[in-house]
């Protein structure tokens, strides 16, 4: 039995983003961050066991697990829009069969892995009339969507992102005009770690 099967029978893969700079933590390397003794990465990582196949968008200096895919954007600092355009890319050269889903989530979210089930679910469900949704983004407690915590349908992304340049897009153009299921976070699952401060938040929780 695959990993994906476990998941569920859902089959994804998977696109971690984990460049950036870290302006707002003092320019130390995000992925490298440690919650209660594991870094950011490796919570981000747990979210994707079940994962046909994973890429981490990241740079060299970041250490990813065996098994796991490494690329990043060109040039580097090119955006998240550049960062899953060069997930997808690293994903079409690596062995075995592209996932009609593909999971995208930011190192930064670290309690993201309970919501995966979830969102999984709605963005296989079928749309309006039918036709099958475009994806699920997951939701925080103040209704907003939290883009880059989110599964969508493979190829509706691919067309996306041949729609744009993705150097410098935002990701709000990279998703306008998709159909995207809202799935509600549930406690710290939209949480994300942009401050010292918010890490020592999650850290006292």
């Amino acid at each position: 039995m695959t990993t994906a099967e476990r998941g569920g029978g859902t089959t994804f893969d998977a696109v971690v983003l984990a460049g950036g700079t870290g302006r707002r933590l003092g320019g130390a390397s995000k992925p490298d961050v440690l919650l209660a003794g594991r870094r950011l990465l490796d919570h981000a990582l747990a979210a994707t066991e079940s994962a046909g196949r994973v890429v981490v968008v990241a740079p060299e200096d970041v250490a990813v697990p065996p098994g796991v895919v490494r690329t990043l954007e060109d040039p580097p600092l090119g955006g998240p829009v550049a960062g899953v355009a060069a997930g997808l890319a690293a994903l079409d050269a690596a062995p075995g069969r592209p996932a009609p889903l593909l999971l995208v989530l930011a190192c930064d979210v670290p309690r993201a892995a309970s919501a995966v089930p979830r969102l999984l679910r709605a963005a296989a469900g079928d749309g309006p009339g039918g036709t099958g949704r475009d994806g699920a983004a997951l939701t925080d407690a103040t209704g907003r969507p939290q883009w880059l915590t989110a599964v969508y349908r493979t190829a509706t992304l691919r067309a996306r992102l041949r729609a744009l340049a993705p150097a410098g897009a935002s990701v709000r153009e990279l998703v306008s005009g998709m159909d995207l299921a809202s799935v509600t976070a549930a406690g710290e699952e939209a949480a994300d770690v942009d401050t010292w401060h918010d890490l020592a938040a999650l850290e006292e929780r």
